[in-house]
């Protein structure tokens, strides 16, 4: 965002202000605190905080920088650019004098860590330890804790940088590119919850686990790292668990179901801090979603609202479809992965780019409320899809695995027809090509009626009783095709992965693309509706 600050300024004054800012930062670029010869560098004065960020369009928010470091600067702050700028320096070096990625290791060297060993001893459920090679001979104390599973012990402790080594045994690994976006949530003073873990190992602090975390606050300046110490570990069972954590356990990181969740709370915070900021009482609501976003600037407003409405459908007891989605993932007994849901049902039923500019309790009364009738009516929707083709008909027991495949080797006598139809319209690539035309049938009722309605939100309109009547009836006889229960197809129609392009060519033709006939016509939602 530019500065009407430095338009506003004439030349001279303009000279004097990259004088002044010279000056205080002792004749160094702010990005790379190398010289600047105001004689020959071109420079840039720049928002060492970005507006759009909070930043003050003022003087004391200001600094000078080499024209080419700020046109290269890997992010908008220029204090988290110089952070990057640090880090880049190391690890040009290290690839190019030892042909690797640099590592925490290479850091902590050129910053003057890794110097001294960990003098410490272990008495009943304490460990004592002193880091007077700093000057401080005061005796710490630190609780000791047993896990209950494994046995491990651990004690919680924060130590300098001079006494921390990087565990290359453990974690050979180098810094990747995810250390851009934590020194970003750092600088922002978001902490981060998983501490570094390090080990005692030859009377050394050694961090194999946590390493980009330590990397981050290093690089803003921190002198001290706050870190899970293990204590007379096997360096066999550290190393398992950490190959394990980074390969076969992936899937247990945030996915979007979690992080959804977690941004409805941020939401919900977020409206307690506008109605204390605003003098409002905690079920007054007469504020808008875009009053929202205008007053939290520089902050993901537009994403927690829309998270808000993606979570409150997902957990709401009204929707049946939640108990039939795989939200661990991998799993091979329920009919939809949660990535599927997402991408079909609340990509395709919820406008993103839609912020309400209506107060939040607008129609509440009557029930007429825009959101509440978007969230109500999606799950009444997948309630029905549910209904129709998994309650009663999908069996866990047998689930997903290998049922094309059993049926081609004719051990599918446990497979119900009904099981194979819901198996078969869940699949991905499927459903894409199907539930569009929920969407059509939706559009072409209120067409047909003469009644206006909101075309990018159509849940957002109330829906006639003869409109819940015609979605279900298409999904019951888009349900009883033929081709579903068909087991011969097995091989052919359902072998592998298709794209949903192939499914609609199905849907539109009643063949395949390449001329087999596998319907006896196309999809006529109209005439389904009837049915």
């Amino acid at each position: 965002m530019s500065s009407i600050y430095l338009r506003n300024l004439s030349s001279e004054d303009y000279k004097n202000l990259s004088i002044k800012l010279h000056n205080i930062q002792k004749g160094c670029c702010y990005i790379c605190q190398q010289p600047i010869d105001l004689d020959i560098h071109s420079t840039n004065i720049d928002h060492i905080v970005p507006l759009n960020t909070g930043g003050k369009d003022h003087e004391s928010n200001f600094a000078i920088t080499h024209e080419s470091c700020n046109k290269s600067k890997q992010d908008a702050h220029l204090s988290v650019a110089r952070a990057l700028h640090r880090l880049k320096v190391i690890q040009d070096r290290v690839s190019k004098s030892e042909n690797r990625a640099a590592s925490l290791k290479d850091l902590l060297l050129k910053e003057d860590g890794s110097k001294y060993d960990f003098q410490y001893k272990v008495e009943g459920n304490e460990i004592k330890y002193t880091f007077d090679k700093l000057g401080n001979s005061q005796v710490n104390k630190s609780k000791i804790y047993t896990d209950f599973q494994s046995g491990a012990k651990s004690a919680f402790i924060e130590v300098p940088i001079e006494y921390l080594y990087h565990d290359e045994l453990i974690n050979p690994r180098g810094i990747n590119s995810s250390i851009n976006l934590l020194v970003k949530e750092f600088y922002k003073k978001n902490p981060q919850l998983h501490l570094t873990l390090a080990r005692i190992d030859e009377n050394k602090i050694k961090v194999f686990d946590g390493q980009h975390k330590a990397v981050a606050q290093i690089l803003l300046g921190a002198r001290s790292i706050l870190v899970r110490l293990f204590i007379d570990v096997d360096v066999r069972v550290l190393t398992e668990t950490n190959a394990n954590a980074g390969s076969k356990l992936r899937q247990i990181a945030f996915d979007k179901a979690i992080m959804r969740q977690l941004n409805n709370t941020q939401y919900n915070e977020k409206v307690k801090e506008y109605q204390t900021a605003h003098k409002l009482s905690e079920d007054d609501f007469s504020f808008s979603e875009t009053a929202l976003c205008d007053y939290f600037k520089g902050v993901k407003m537009k994403t927690y609202i829309l998270d808000a409405i993606r979570s409150s459908i997902t957990t709401s007891r009204d929707n049946k479809m939640k108990d039939y989605i795989d939200f661990e993932g991998k799993g091979k007994s329920l009919p939809l992965s949660h990535s599927t849901y997402d991408k079909i049902f609340l990509a395709k039923f919820l406008d993103s780019k839609q912020i309400l500019s209506t107060p939040m309790d607008f129609k509440t009364e009557d029930g007429m409320n825009p959101r509440e009738l978007e969230i109500s009516q999606i799950c009444k929707l997948l309630s029905i899809i549910t209904e129709e083709l998994y309650i009663g008909k999908f069996n866990q027991e047998i689930g997903l695995n290998r049922i094309e495949n059993r049926i081609i080797a004719q051990k599918d006598s446990d497979i119900t027809d009904d099981h194979l139809v819901a198996y078969r319209m869940s699949k991905e690539e499927v459903m894409y090509a199907w539930t569009p035309y929920l969407l059509d049938i939706i559009k072409m009722f209120f067409h047909m009626t003469g009644k206006r309605f909101n075309q990018t939100s159509v849940f957002q309109n109330q829906f006639p009783d003869q409109l819940w009547i015609n979605l279900r009836n298409f999904i019951r006889a888009i349900s009883q095709l033929s081709i579903w229960k068909d087991r011969g197809l097995a091989s052919s129609i359902f072998s592998g992965k298709k794209d949903q392009s192939y499914w609609r060519n199905i849907f539109d033709t009643g063949k395949t693309p390449d001329g087999v006939q596998v319907l006896t016509e196309g999809i006529d939602y109209a005439k389904m509706i009837h049915e």
